[in-house]
């Protein structure tokens, strides 16, 4: 059977097929959202580049029609003896594109099919030399006007804006099917990419959704963009961790199911014994102090689990002002000598000759060395010495340090010391134990307090050594 934390259990519960749908109906699915954003923006910019392609294609159709029609004066300005004579010839020379002439005489005569377009104001200028480019109403029509100077007088053609609109109908004709291409080719290029983007995002998702479920051992394959390539390596990280996480917890259940059960059928075993008679006068006081021991171990082990509880708890409170440390571990190692003397142990205390002071709560310090005092006590042979010691780092920092004389511990052991129930399941069978709690309460302390906590396996006396690191008082 498969153990699951109850947060997961309840987001499994929310993951189902059904809350997937309900959790991705409001906003869309991301490739649709992609496709729909680059569809939006090649439309917007198809109908920017529409709207400016059917602007320039009329200016750029007068263009030409103009253009065409500075060459035509400039060679009919040149001709000789330019007169109302030769208005058929240059009618002739111009073509049949709607282009109509007039000729100016030097006297001011204006002459010419296109002679009704030519204000007195533009006979004078051509007359006075002056090129003339405007456009002017023809039969009320309007049309382009252009004049130039002649040998003899002056020559002026106009083109109806017939002839231009129907250039530039044809110009923006020639643009639909670019646009159009555009914008069907912009709203692929944006499926595509909103593929490329939204896979990995999908398959994180349900890799997510599994894991939610409580399948453990998955991989998610890391592909796609930096970001979705990001958000998979935290997923492979997260379910590498949930394992090793859950791993520990049914591990660390199987040992409290344990610690638990063997009180107990102690407990239950004395007391059946003494419901049914069987317990002779003379052992009820052994038997009384059996259960009074079991009952203590057990009530150890609850008040050392509610301890870890407390410890994660976010009303548990620390109270940081200046305390006297160097009081604080003269008054525990007092407490501590008479049971240290009862086991046979050597307690030294080692501490400056000046204050040490730091911004802690005494009050929490003094439970962590107590757990860390307990632990030494507990491991540590007969006439093998316990020190508590306490000094000033060049830091500024206050060092709390609890070493013992007992066998010490591996670098494996240094390791996993701080999990709870770890070094107690090693070795229960070969070294006196507790709870096996008491450690992985000291680290919790130490990191509520601000403080940290090191281990190493053998210390100056042999063996394990403990080093607890306080900030200074400023």
């Amino acid at each position: 059977m498969r153990l699951r934390p109850p947060a997961l259990a309840r987001a499994g519960a929310r993951t189902g097929p059904g809350a997937r749908t309900r959790g991705r109906t409001p906003g869309g699915s991301l490739t649709g959202n992609l496709v729909l954003l680059a569809t939006v923006v090649a439309t917007v910019a198809v109908l920017l580049a529409g709207f400016a392609g059917w602007r320039t294609a009329r200016s750029n159709a007068e263009a030409q029609y103009r253009e065409r029609l500075v060459r035509q004066a400039a060679v009919l300005s040149v001709a000789p003896n330019l007169s109302v004579l030769l208005l058929d010839q240059a009618q002739r020379l111009t073509g049949a594109t709607g282009v109509q002439v007039a000729v100016i005489a030097p006297d001011g005569q204006v002459a010419g099919p296109s002679a009704g377009a030519v204000t007195p104001a533009d006979r004078d200028a051509l007359l006075a030399g002056e090129d003339i480019s405007t456009t002017a109403v023809l039969g009320g029509a309007r049309v382009l006007l252009e004049g130039r100077p002649a040998r003899d007088g002056a020559v002026v053609l106009t083109q109806p804006f017939t002839e231009v609109d129907a250039a530039a109908d044809r110009i923006r004709a020639g643009l639909t099917l670019p646009l159009v291409a555009g914008l069907v080719g912009a709203a692929l290029a944006g499926a595509l990419l909103a593929r490329r983007i939204a896979r990995p995002l999908v398959d994180a998702a349900a890799v997510a959704h599994r894991l939610a479920g409580g399948e453990r051992d998955l991989h998610c394959a890391v592909h796609g963009p930096a970001e979705a390539r990001e958000v998979a390596r935290a997923l492979n990280t997260l379910g590498a961790a949930l394992e090793q996480s859950e791993g520990r917890q049914r591990a660390f259940l199987t040992s409290v199911s344990h610690e638990i059960r063997t009180p107990l059928t102690a407990l239950r075993g004395f007391a059946e014994a003494l419901a049914d008679g069987v317990v002779e006068p003379g052992q009820q006081e052994e038997v009384g102090r059996i259960l009074l021991s079991e009952t203590e171990r057990l009530d150890r082990f609850v008040t050392d689990l509610l301890e870890l509880a407390r410890l994660d708890a976010d009303d548990f409170h620390i109270t940081r002002e200046p305390a006297d440390l160097d009081a604080l571990v003269r008054e525990t190692a007092r407490a501590w000598t008479q049971q240290a003397r009862r086991q046979g142990l050597d307690l030294r205390l080692e501490h400056p000759d000046e204050p040490v002071t730091a911004a802690t709560d005494a009050f929490r310090v003094r439970q962590l060395l107590d757990g860390l005092l307990a632990n030494a006590v507990r491991h540590t042979p007969p006439g093998a010495p316990v020190v508590l010691a306490l000094r000033r780092t060049a830091e500024g920092q206050a060092e709390l340090q609890v070493r013992d004389g007992g066998p010490g511990l591996t670098e494996d052991d240094v390791r996993i010391a701080f999990r709870p129930g770890a070094l107690r399941d090693r070795y229960a069978a070969t070294r006196p134990t507790g709870t096996g709690l008491g450690l992985a309460i000291a680290q919790r302390l130490a990191e509520r307090l601000g403080a940290t906590l090191a281990l190493r396996g053998h210390g100056p006396e042999g063996g394990a050594h403990f080093t607890v690191t306080l900030p200074g008082e400023g």
